[in-house]
This record gives structure tokens, sequence and C-alpha cells, in this order.
């Protein structure tokens, strides 16, 4: 087939790599990685360790681990919407080693290849190994597929191309192997046509959306992280995180995210209608307002008619008003003349009646008898106000009385001195425990800071001079590093022990005499460099017997701090001692206290007594005198009120005769006022007309009077023109608007312009007429049109809905039935590898009303924790050693569940990171056990103190190396494999290293 076939065939084939299993991967510019091919022995386990200037941090496992979870699909990439996170993967130089970032450059794309063939490619035995391998060099493409990704800084992100056989870059330095991969990549058929396949369309046309990697990768290659089973013990992760965690692993993460996006879809619909609903609605309103306008002014052409009306009623009932209260008047006008003549003779007659009683004999009398009354009263007010304060003051002492028995029970018996003479004992008491227990603190003090010097070594005190001079230092003994099986004969036949060892540290050679210099207070001290060994002043005796030092330190804190408790106890007793000796007293000063109350109490009660006889005799005559002034009141009230009585008399004639002079000239002045003539000459006719109209009114109109009528045709008048105009913004014709401004103020400047203004309101109301009509049959056509617009909206919100509740419906189903799934393989591994069952419980929740929110399930592991007895939750107390194998076998259940049959990488950051470290090899047997039974292919990642468990464990090998950080690329890595995976290693490493 030629070049341009396969390009078209492989445009149009979905599910390229099929079968195949990753045998093989190449990293080119990512990362700090080296380029050289890594050969991957499918379904077992492979553990990938490091070795960095200082430790496994910085060799690029985290970024080796990322690229293979990239190469085969995993979704956590978000590939549907470009990945851009995988172009973070690149080289960079900044990062990748602080002086070469001046020497080397960024790189802005870079490679992941993938050699992908058969699951039986290779035998497990060394002779198929070595049969099959002679065969695959006869025909290297042997049904193998490479597969090339091309990260780039820029979108797009990623591009795929592949073709059959092995193609991987091969050279012999890494700058060659990176030109040579720019030049496969260019010789490689582009995947789609014209085009090169893309992130969204990776898993569909490398691996038909079959799920071939789930992973659990770090912060530092991953800005979204799924929750990692094995980063904590499972007991401490919450249902709803062990879910997200298997949900990454089972693919559920694009089903949720869907779910979310068709209630987004949904939300967006409703937002729609809603938007809809109220454009037609605020149309409506806007419409409404017009129309309501356009009323008004129909309504108020109506009202203006009907003040017009108004006008001429209370015309025509002002003329007859006024003609008949002049005839009223008139007949007034007599009567009050008639009645101011009568009330003058009234006066004249009560003026001599009151004369005759006034006289002032029974006013000395009354003054005389109140004066003996006021003085009695007096007395007798004082009397009453001294015995209350004497009952006041009694009330009191008795009220403190049961309070002082209280307190003087405390004193038991004793009297004032015997209980101050307890309390000074006390105090004194105290004051020693308080001493006892500040030399004891001290004590305790003094041994910490001993043990605390102990236990900082011999050489503490050279290099912390050393650091305050500005001098860098460093311990002999800490600068030396002796294997562990050969340090204790090492130090010992060698006389490293004590001094000058221990009080060796190590300078620079420059530097010497400085530090000679700086130690002069420290006779003894030894000065290492490389111009040789230098002794500080000399000492009396040789530090030495540290351990024995730290444990005199020890016992003598140990001492200190029982002496400090019980010098503690001491003080809590002496202080009780003390509150005891207070109360008691105060007790006995309670009791002094009462014996002085009852004393008082005893004064108080006879003056009392006193008090009470002498107000008993004086209140008999005070009682006589109140009865004599109150007869003499009584004859002076009654004298005073007939004399009241007849002033009473004379001012009613009085006012009587004033109101009729004021009655008469009001009534004349009235009459003037009804200006009856100007009312007639206004009306146009005569009073007889204008009653005959008034008369030809409707009943119930006929008895309004002028005001009623003035006031109706002002209201309709006002009414016409707040319908016309009915805001203050409203344009007012300039003529219409000096009227309403002349009117303003009185009623009868209202009165004289309503005519003008009302003829000058129905002018402009004929001018808007025609306008008002063109602009209804404008908005009726507009409301039309937008229900419209919001049927359709409202039925696609109804639409939108109904299809989300048959999308739930369908992913709740497929959730169940994957976690299910994965129930199924948890309980078939549990068993099958020293458990007695074990299973995943998960109630459906309801979906969350926000759009944005995720459906948030909850998923609870349970097992049994022995045969027969039933399930109980993860989140239980248990043994570390049961956390971590279920840990890890709900891992791989999850992983075998969504693998679909299918073969499945399963790809773990920090492996065992939280696995205790006398379980650690069991946990990690099991993963390849697992994986080998199953063929699943475990790819973990893992920090040095996990290697040694890991190595023995594992079924293949991998070390990144890189030895300093001033080299930014890591060296050739180390790649063993275990057991009968050795010989497969090898055979590998020899396929895909061939030239195609």
């Amino acid at each position: 087939m030629t070049q341009k076939q396969e390009l078209s065939k492989g445009s149009q084939m979905e599910n390229i790599v099929g079968d195949r299993v990753l045998i093989a991967v190449q990293a080119v510019n990512i990362s700090r990685l080296s380029t050289h091919p890594v050969p991957t022995v499918p379904g077992t386990l492979i553990v990938v360790a490091g070795a960095g200037p200082k430790d496994s941090n910085g060799a690029g496992k985290s970024s080796f681990i990322a690229s293979i979870t990239a190469l085969l699909g995993d979704e956590q990439w978000r590939f549907a919407s470009g990945a851009k996170a995988v172009s973070e993967l690149l080289f960079n130089a900044e990062l990748a080693s602080g002086a070469g970032a001046r020497q080397w450059a960024s790189a802005d794309h870079g490679y992941i290849v993938g050699v992908f063939g058969p699951a039986d490619l290779l035998a497990e035995n060394a002779q198929a190994v070595q049969q099959e391998e002679d065969a695959l060099f006869d025909e290297p493409n042997a049904d193998s597929v490479t597969v090339w990704l091309r990260v780039n800084q820029e979108a797009p992100h990623l591009e795929i191309r592949w073709r059959a056989g092995v193609h991987l870059s091969s050279a012999a330095s890494e700058a060659e192997r990176v030109a040579r991969a720019d030049e496969i990549w260019a010789s490689l058929p582009r995947s789609a046509g014209r085009r090169d396949v893309v992130a969204r369309d990776l898993t569909k046309v490398l691996y038909g959306d079959r799920i071939r990697c789930v992973s659990f990768l770090s912060t530092s290659v991953r800005s979204k992280v799924a929750t990692n089973l094995l980063s904590q013990p499972l007991n401490e992760i919450t249902p709803e995180r062990v879910f997200e965690a298997i949900a990454a692993l089972t693919g559920l993460d694009a089903e949720l995210e869907q779910e979310r996006e068709a209630r987004r879809d949904e939300h967006a619909r409703r937002v729609r209608a809603l938007q809809a609903g109220d454009r037609l609605a605020e149309f409506e309103a806007e419409s409404k307002a017009l129309l309501a306008t356009f009323d008004r002014r129909d309504q108020a052409r109506v009202r203006l008619a009907d003040a017009l009306r108004c006008w001429r009623g209370r015309q025509s009932r002002k003329v007859a008003d006024a003609a008949d209260r002049d005839e009223l008047l008139a007949q007034e006008l007599e009567k009050h003349q008639a009645a101011e003549e009568r009330a003058a003779e009234a006066i004249a007659q009560v003026k001599a009646e009151i004369a005759t009683l006034k006289d002032d004999t029974l006013d000395r009398q009354v003054a005389d008898a109140r004066r003996e009354l006021a003085a009695l009263q007096a007395k007798a007010a004082k009397l009453d106000a001294d015995r209350a304060v004497a009952e006041n003051s009694a009330d009191e002492l008795r009220g403190q009385i049961p309070a002082l028995e209280e307190r003087r029970r405390f004193a038991d018996g004793r009297d004032v001195p015997t209980a101050e003479g307890e309390l000074k004992q006390a105090r004194f008491g105290l004051n020693e425990a308080l001493k006892a227990m500040g030399v004891a603190d001290r004590e305790a003090s003094s041994a910490q800071a001993a043990l605390d010097d102990a236990e900082g070594g011999p050489a503490a005190a050279q290099l912390n001079a050393l650091t305050g001079a500005g001098l860098a230092a460093t311990g002999l003994l800490d600068a030396l590093d002796v294997a562990e099986q050969a340090r204790d004969h090492t130090l010992v036949l060698d006389g490293l022990r004590g001094w000058p060892t221990e009080h060796a540290v190590i300078v620079d050679a420059a530097h010497l005499d400085e530090a000679a210099l700086a130690l002069a207070d420290l006779p003894g001290s030894v000065l290492v460099s490389a111009a040789g060994v230098s002794v500080v002043g000399a000492f009396d005796g040789i530090a030495t017997g540290r351990e024995a030092r730290i444990k005199a330190a020890e016992h003598r804190l140990n001492r200190a701090k029982d002496t400090q408790e019980e010098a503690a106890q001491a003080v809590r007793q002496a202080e009780e001692t003390l509150t005891q000796a207070q109360r008691r007293l105060e007790g006995a000063r309670a009791g002094v206290q009462l014996g002085d109350i009852e004393e008082k109490l005893a004064v108080r009660r006879a003056r009392l007594t006193e008090l009470t006889e002498a107000l008993a005799e004086l209140t008999p005559t005070v009682a006589e005198y109140e009865q004599q002034v109150g007869a003499l009141d009584f004859r002076a009230r009654t004298r005073d009120m007939e004399t009241e009585r007849m002033e009473g008399r004379r001012h009613r004639h009085e006012s009587e005769r004033g109101a009729a002079r004021e009655q008469a000239a009001r009534t004349t002045a009235e009459r003037l006022a009804l200006k009856l003539d100007e009312l007639v000459r206004d009306w146009g006719g005569s009073v007889d007309g204008a009653r005959e109209w008034i008369q030809a009114l409707p009943e119930e109109e006929r008895p309004r009077s002028a005001e009623e009528w003035w006031r109706i045709a002002e209201r309709h008048f006002d009414q016409a023109f707040r319908d016309t105009f009915p805001g203050e913004e409203d344009e007012v014709p300039e003529e219409l608007r000096f009227l309403m401004g002349e009117r303003a103020g009185r009623t009868s400047r209202e009165q004289a312009t309503f005519a003008a203004v009302c003829g000058a309101l129905a002018s402009y109301l004929r001018g808007q007429e025609d306008y008002e009509k063109h602009q209804r049959r404008q908005i009726e056509a507009q409301i039309t049109s937008r229900q419209r617009d919001l049927v359709a909206a409202t039925k696609g919100a109804e639409e939108a809905a109904q299809s989300t509740a048959v999308h739930r419906a369908a992913l709740s189903a497929a959730i169940k039935a994957r976690l299910t799934r994965v129930a199924e393989e948890f309980e078939k591994l549990d068993t099958s590898y020293g458990g007695y069952g074990a299973t995943l419980e998960f109630p459906v929740p309801p979906a969350p009303a926000d759009p944005e929110q995720r459906w948030q399930w909850r998923v609870t592991p349970k097992w049994r924790r022995g045969e027969g007895q039933g399930f109980v939750p993860y989140n239980r107390r248990a043994n570390t050693a049961l956390m971590d194998e279920k840990a890890v076998k709900l891992v791989c259940a999850a992983a075998i569940a969504s693998s679909g049959g299918g073969h499945l990488c399963l790809v773990l950051d920090e492996l065992g990171r939280n696995l205790g470290k006398e379980h650690r090899r069991e946990a990690v047997a099991l993963f390849r056990r697992i994986g080998e039974t199953y063929g699943i292919t475990v790819i973990g990642a893992l920090q040095d103190d996990m290697e040694p468990y890991a190595i023995d464990a594992c079924g293949q090998y991998i070390k990144l190396r890189r030895s300093s950080d001033a080299m930014p690329y890591n060296e050739p890595p180390v790649i063993v494999g275990h057991d009968e995976h050795a010989d497969r290693v090898r055979a590998l490493s020899a396929y895909v290293e061939r030239p195609a």
C-alpha cells in the first residue's frame, strides 16, 4: 500500500491501536526526560523510581507517567477542550536548571511517541523470547503501530500521526535524536487527509472511544487532580471524594460533565423563556402605559364635557341660591333687632340683685379656722414622717440579720483575734509554698537546659561561635558518610569517638586564621581544612561520655519535675487553707456586727412606739377642726355660687345683646355680599330662568349646591388635565401652560379662568385624536409577534427539561451499572486475595438545582471483617494494613470495571505514599498479582522510601536519573525486568531500538 493510500485509509479509520498494547514509549522535549526509548512490559506492575541531584525529586517521574496517560487518552486531560494542560509538560529551561536557563531554550513543541504491539508479541520464557526476537528482526513491523503525539505550546496543543511498524527517533546523542524526531514527524502521513487529528478526536481515532488508561496524577502535572485513594488513609476520604476517584478511574467524569452541560442548556433555555416573557411583559407594560395614556385622553374628552356642563349648573345654582338667601336675610334682620332690645332690659334687673349678696364677715371666719387646721395637720404630718423613718430604719436593720447569721456560721465558734491569727499563719504557709515552687521551677528549667546542652553535642559550641563570626562550617562527624554495616566498626577502630572528632569542624582553608581567632575562647577545638588539621588552645580534660551526660541530665530533669509537682500541690493546699481562714475571719466579724445591729433595733422599736402614741392623741383634734372648716367652707361656697350665677346671667344677657347687634350687622353685610345683580348678569337670564333650568335637571342632580357643582366641575377638569398630561415632564402647550399658571393659587382666580382653560384643553385633545388611533394599531401588532416568541421559547424550555430528565435517568442507570460493576469486581478481588467479601453502597442523590453545581454522588465502601459477618462501612476504625489492602483492591476494581474487557493501563503517582512501612511490600505485590491476573499494566511512580519495597514486588523497574542541577536533561534510564519479565525487557529493548 502506498503512503497516499495509507493516509486515505487512516483518515477514515477509528480504533487504530485496536487490541495492541503499549510496549515502548519515547519522550522528546518533554520536561527533562531523556530521549532514550523506554520498553514497557504489559500486564504487570512497572515501578518508576528516580535519582535526582539530592533525592528522587527532580528526576521527572511525574512528567514521565503523565506523558504516558496523555498518549493513552486519559480523559482527565480534557481532550474535548483541546488538552491545553498537556503543553505544560514541554521542556522549560527556567524550571529545568537555574543556570541552564541562560544556555538552553524552552521547547515550543515536543513529541510523545508510543509503540503498540500485540499482547502476546513476546513469549514469557527465555527460549521463546530468543526465537521470537530473531523472527521480529526478520520482519520488523510485525503487526505493530507507532503513534506520534506532537505537543505544541500554541494551539492546536496536540496533533496525532501514526504509521505501521516501529518508528522511533534513533541517534547517537540527545540533540541528534531531537532533530531526527522532527524529520520523522515530517515524513509521517497526515492522519486526517489534509490535516492532522487533534486532541478532541484522539480517543475516538486511536482507541475507538474505549478507555485505555485511568490515572491518579499529582498537582505538579495536572491542574485538576482527582482524589487519590492511595494518597491518604481510606477512612479519611469522604464518600463524595471516593465517588470522584472512582468516576475518574471509570470514565464517569465526562458523562457527569455532559449531564451538567444538559442542565446548563436547560437553564439557558429557561432563562431565554423567562427573558421572552419579560420582554413581552415589559412591552405590554410599556404599551399598557401608552394605551392607558390614550384611554385617559379619551376619558379626558368626556370629563371635559362634563366639567363644562357642571360649570353651567354652578352658575344657575348660584343665582337661585342668592335670590332665596336674600329673602331669608331680610326676615332675620328684623328678628335680631327685637332680640337686642329684650337683652338690655334683663341686664339692668340682674345688676340690682348682685349688689345685695356681697358681704365679708363669713370670709374672715373661714380664714381663722383654716389657719388652726393647717398648724394641727403640720404637727401630725411631722409625727407621721418620723414614724415612717423609724420603721424604715428598723426594716433595714432586720434585713441585715439573715446574711450576718449565715456568715457567722463560717466562724466555727472562733472569735475575731483567733481567726486573724489563723489567717496570718495561712498566708505565711502560702508564701513558703510559693517560694518552694519557684525553686523547683528554676531547677526544672536548669535541668532542661542541661539536657538540651547534652543533646546538642560537643561541637555545638564551636559551630555557634563560627556562625556568629560569619564563617561557614560543618561538624566533621556530620560530613562523614559511612556505610550502615561498617559504621560502628570504623568509628571504634579509627578512634573517631570522643576528642578530637566530636569537637572537630570543617572550614575553608582561606578562613582558617579567622576561625582560630573565633574559637579562641573554646580551647580544645579542632579545625579541619584543605591545609591540614589545627587545634585551638589547650584544655584540662576530654569531653566524653555524651550518652552518660544525657542520661544524667534526664535523671536530673525527672527529679526536678517531681519536685516541681510536689511544690505545686503544696501551693494548692496552702491556697485552700488561706481561703478557709478568710471565711472564718469574716464569720467572726459578722457575729460582732450582728450584736451591734440587735442593740440598734431595740432603740428603733422604742422610738416607734412613742411616735405612734403621740400621733394617736393628735388625730381626734385634727378631725374636729376639719369638720368645722368644712361647714364654714360650705356656707361660703353657697354664697359664691349664687353670686356667680347672677354674674353669669348678666354676662349671658350682655352676650345676647352683643350677638344680636353683630347678627344684624352681619346680615346687612351678607345681603350686600350676595351681589345678586352680578350673578344674574353672568347667568345671562333672569332669576326665574335659572330656577326653571334647575327644575329641568334629573332628580339626583337637582339638590346640588353651587359649591358641589363647582367641585364636580373642577374635579372633572383636573381629572381631564391629568389624563391628558399624567407626568410632570409632559410637554403642555404654551397657551394652556400660561392659563394653568394664571389660575393657580386662589379659588376665585380658578373660577375666573375656568372657561378659557377648558377651551384650550379641548383644542389640544382634538389635535391628538388621529395620532392615538394609529399608535393603537401598531401596538396590537407588536404584542401578537412577541406572544409568538414567548410560546416558542417556552416550548424549547419544556423540551430541554424533558431531554435533561431523560439524559439524567440514562446517566443514573449508567452510573449505577458502572458502580455495580466496580462493586462486583471489588467483591471478587477481596475474596480472591484473602478477604471475606466487599461491596459498595451508592444511593442515587437528587440532581442539584444550580446548573453550575456538579451532580454529587456518594460511594461508601464496605467489607466483611469475618466469615459470615455483615458488611462494615469503610470509615469505621480498622488497622492500617486492612485499610491499605482495601484501598488497593478498590482502585484495581475500578480499573478492571472501566476496561470493558480490553487491556487497561493504571497509572499512579506517589505509589504507596500513605501505606504503612510494615505493609508496603504486601500492598505493592498485590498490585502486581492483580495486574498480571487481569491483564492490567500498573505503572506507579514512587519516592525513595518506597523503592526498597517496590523493587522486590514489581515486574519491571525503571529508574530515571539526573545527577546535577546544572544538567537540564536526564541521563539514560535504568530499565530492569524481574522474574520472568527480565528476558522480555531485553527483547523489547532490542525490538524497539532496531531501525525500521
